[in-house]
């Protein structure tokens, strides 16, 4: 055996001679590399078959030398076998022993293996065409043992004429060099595939559409300018390169091939046989995030929909540390769920934010369950009856963490309400003022004093005028005043009515059937005549037809499109509204109202460049850049609905001052007047017309209709704040930008580096050096104590604008390209890194597309932060 194995050693020998000797400019289809392998190394099954033993030989556990031997089968013993793997078979011997036949199964080397005769012998066959189904040696005789002639490609077309066993004696026909080349020799049948005429008759086939898709290859492979082997080759594309496909003919892909060469982004586009391709799934790490269901939805063994494993009803929570975006550009998240590891389609869930505080006592409001995790679908560990009182100090979504009879679980925070108070509660602290968006932190403001109960008076409730009334705070109903019994609480947000009082102090009103009096100091008066006093928590009757033939009708008069000329981004957006008022339970009249206040009718900069209809993330010192990127209009308006329930028209919300527009009163210095100010103008603007300004647009797309608000439906299901949406602004090739205070251990102060992208969450990344990295700890409010761009420009005033290979105004020929509406624009630096522009100071030099430079006016481009 040993000197068989020496044998084995120079035949490897052998096969790198052959590969020295061939041509390096040769173009002979071969494996990575060009190294010669054995047959594919795959499991291959076959009809049992009968071997003879050549020599004494080895039966072993596995496919290897390395694998432990079970028995030596003597030189001429039958074996039989089913499969092959490489050059080993898998065999099964019988022996006698002590008189009964023992069999053993397991592995031996083909080399020592011959076939026992059974009249096969070489014979012709009519010609067959058959595809190759794995890389595969043409050889000079039909055995492993004979000679390599060249290793044939998976899918690669060749004919036979005769056959001998199992061995297809083939002929291979390729181009190198610009030449036809046809070799003959033995290869196995294994890695054949018969193909019927029709598909012989022509290896192209038919070219169609295909979804744009991205690659990875396999190996080194060639590209080539037709689907076939035979066409030209364009270039060879190394091993783990990604390209992008959009066309199918056969198993061939039209794909692009992008690359830099002395320099300069290159691409080429043509064909590869998909055998050596496979679909290119970017994976990202990132931080920890939970992710809730919108809807029931599906979860998959693969970041694609191809194999659903187990669907989740709304509202059940996920955790993640993994995006993906497959190969046909959608977004993923790798998620745990029931211990388990799933995939789920971005569109179908939403990020959830988590929220640690201060202890909080609640009260259970109906029965329920602590769930094992965040979402009815686990396990449930207890009931949680109604009454119970418990506490929290950390929410998930819409679900606290709740610890009951030694069991902690999640609940969900619809089913909670704050601990009625014996007596009447004090008014909670009012936040700190805050602008819309981004918050930041004013000084907080001092506790109102809650009024001091005066003695019940022995008289009768004096009648009044009847009026509506705000409770502000969990109000105690009391049976005939101060100190008597508590009929019941009344929920904060509560809109009651009055017609008679006790006093200034105690007004009488009804709640829940019963009657009795609350104190005044609780209650803020307001009257239901217009669009600003009604619960936004109400469905409207207003068509998508009515929002958008108000839209239509009006967004050509503001300045923004006298100027511009750009249609609103919310031309025939109606139903948009309508359904996110459906979906968050919002007056979408209101919805469509706050954002044609807020957005000029659409024709706003920002809702132009960035679908951002309220001003989101928009700091006064960079409002364009600061501001949130949107995927969508659409998805705008659902994040501000989801945002406006889940705070200012939610009662435990953190700016609820009343679920209606309201009012804002202002003294001489401009602060709010508290007891003068209602609603979400209390906290949303400081402008006391802003919530007008809205029921004005209100009233001009559906006139207001008092019966319709007096007894309505509220949709009292409330939501978690929404994070901060995805997305950001991905900025040109080559913006410069200098470092004014030290951004990183690398960054210094006085560093020059590149601004490649910023995320809606103010997340920075860099290029410096030549490595990559993110910035977390730039303040854009005050963007200019950290950066200034040297070259960062923004298209303005113009829905297109020319780029120029001259500053020649009256001809069109030295046109070269065209830059958006608010796209942002490279502009070109000289060597002391200053602004190039021409004699006259009206153009700047821009950077384009393919390493080239062309001029644009500068009366269209706004330089950003500089």
């Amino acid at each position: 055996m040993d000197s068989l194995k020496k044998v084995g050693k120079a035949v490897v020998l052998s096969t790198s001679l052959l590969l020295g000797s061939l041509s390096t400019s040769t173009t002979i289809p071969l494996l990575s590399n060009n190294i010669h392998y054995a047959e594919a190394a795959s499991l291959v099954n076959y009809s049992k078959i009968s071997y003879q033993t050549s020599a004494n030989l080895k039966l072993r556990t596995g496919s290897s030398t390395k694998s432990k031997t079970i028995l030596t089968i003597p030189k001429g013993k039958t074996v039989t076998s089913s499969q092959k793997l490489g050059s080993w078979y898998k065999v099964s011997y019988t022996y006698k022993s002590k008189g009964k036949n023992v069999t053993k199964t397991g592995w031996v080397s083909g080399d020592y293996l011959k076939k026992k005769a059974s009249g096969i012998t070489k014979s012709s066959v009519t010609k067959t065409n058959f595809l190759t189904t794995a890389n595969v040696n043409l050889r000079s005789g039909a055995s492993t043992k004979e000679k390599v002639i060249l290793t044939i490609k998976k899918g690669s077309l060749v004919t036979a004429a005769d056959k001998n066993g199992n061995w297809y004696k083939v002929t291979y026909s390729y181009t190198s060099n610009g030449k036809k080349i046809s070799k003959t020799g033995w290869t196995s049948g294994d890695y054949l595939q018969k193909q019927s005429t029709a598909d012989t008759k022509t290896v192209v086939t038919t070219t169609t559409p295909y979804t744009n898709t991205n690659f990875v290859t396999s190996e080194n492979v060639n590209l080539r300018s037709g689907a076939s082997i035979k066409e030209k080759i364009i270039v060879t594309i190394k091993k783990g390169t990604v390209v992008t496909a959009n066309s199918k003919s056969g198993n061939w892909y039209k794909v692009t091939y992008s690359y830099t060469s002395k320099g300069k982004k290159m691409s080429k586009t043509g064909w590869i046989s998909g055998g050596n391709l496979k679909e290119y799934n970017q994976y990202t790490n990132t931080p920890g995030t939970y992710y809730f269901t919108k809807k029931t939805t599906k979860l998959y063994s693969a970041p694609n929909t191809n194999k659903a494993m187990v669907s989740v009803p709304s509202n059940n929570g996920m955790y993640s540390t993994q995006k993906v975006v497959n190969s046909i550009g959608q977004t993923w998240y790798k998620v745990s769920y029931n211990g388990k590891s799933y995939y789920v389609y971005s569109v179908d869930v939403s990020k959830a934010s988590v929220k640690s505080f201060t202890k909080l006592d609640y009260q259970v409001k109906t029965n329920t369950f602590v769930y094992s995790s965040y979402g009815t679908v686990f396990t449930k560990l207890v009931q949680l009856p109604k009454g119970t009182i418990i506490s929290t100090t950390k929410s998930i979504g819409d679900w606290a963490a709740v610890t009951y009879k030694g069991k902690t679980g999640y609940v969900l925070l619809s089913n909670l309400q704050t601990v009625p108070e014996k007596e009447e509660t004090i008014p909670i602290e009012k936040p700190s003022e805050q602008p819309v968006e981004p918050p930041v932190e004013q000084p907080a403001e001092q506790p109102k004093q809650p009024p001091t109960e005066k003695p019940a008076e022995d008289s009768q409730a004096a009648p009044s005028e009847e009026m509506a009334y705000l409770v502000t705070a969990d109000l105690n109903l009391r049976k005939s005043g101060p100190g008597t019994t508590v009929l019941t609480t009344i929920p904060k947000g509560t809109t009651v009515i009055s017609s008679a009082k006790l006093n200034d102090d105690w007004y009488q009103v009804t709640y829940n059937a019963q009657t009795g009096y609350v104190s005044s100091g609780y209650l803020k008066e307001y009257e239901l005549t217009d669009y600003r006093f009604i619960d936004l928590r109400t469905e409207s009757s207003v068509t998508a037809k009515q929002i958008n033939d108000y839209i239509a009708a009006n967004y050509k008069n503001t300045s923004n499109y006298k100027k511009i000329g750009a249609d609103s981004v919310l031309l025939n957006k109606g139903q948009a509204f309508i359904d996110a008022g459906n979906r968050y339970g919002v007056n979408a009249l209101y919805l469509a109202a706050h954002a044609i206040h807020e957005s000029g009718f659409g024709t706003s900069n920002i809702s132009l460049g960035k679908n951002n209809l309220f001003g989101y993330g928009a700091y006064d010192a960079t409002p364009f850049v600061g501001a949130y990127r949107f995927s969508s209009v659409e998805a705008c308006i659902n994040y501000v609905a989801q945002k406006m329930k889940a705070d200012y028209l939610n009662p435990y919300g953190k700016h609820f001052e009343g679920a209606m527009l309201g009012y804002r009163t202002n003294d001489k210095n401009g602060k709010r007047v508290e007891n003068k100010s209602i609603g979400m103008n209390f906290w949303y603007a400081s402008d006391p017309n802003w919530g007008n300004g809205i029921a004005k647009h209100m009233q001009k797309i559906l006139a207001f209709n008092k019966k319709e608000y007096e007894t309505p439906k509220i949709y009292s299901n409330y939501f978690s704040i929404p994070g901060i949406p995805d997305g950001g602004d991905q900025f040109p090739e080559g913006i410069q930008v200098i470092a004014k205070k030290d951004l990183s251990s690398e960054i210094k102060t006085g560093t020059i580096f590149t601004l490649l992208e910023k995320t809606n969450d103010y997340k920075v990344k860099v290029m410096f050096n030549d490595k990559q990295s993110t910035l977390s700890n730039i303040s854009f409010s005050q963007y200019a104590k950290y950066i200034s761009a040297l070259n960062l420009g923004r298209v303005i005033d113009a829905t297109t604008l020319n780029i120029r290979s001259t500053t020649d105004t009256t001809t069109s020929k030295n046109i070269i390209g065209k830059f958006n509406l608010h796209q942002f624009v490279s502009l070109a630096l000289d060597e002391n890194n200053k602004l190039i522009m021409d004699p006259s100071k009206k153009w700047y030099q821009v950077n384009v597309a393919g390493g080239k430079t062309g001029w644009v006016s500068a009366s269209y481009i706004v330089k950003e932060l500089q």
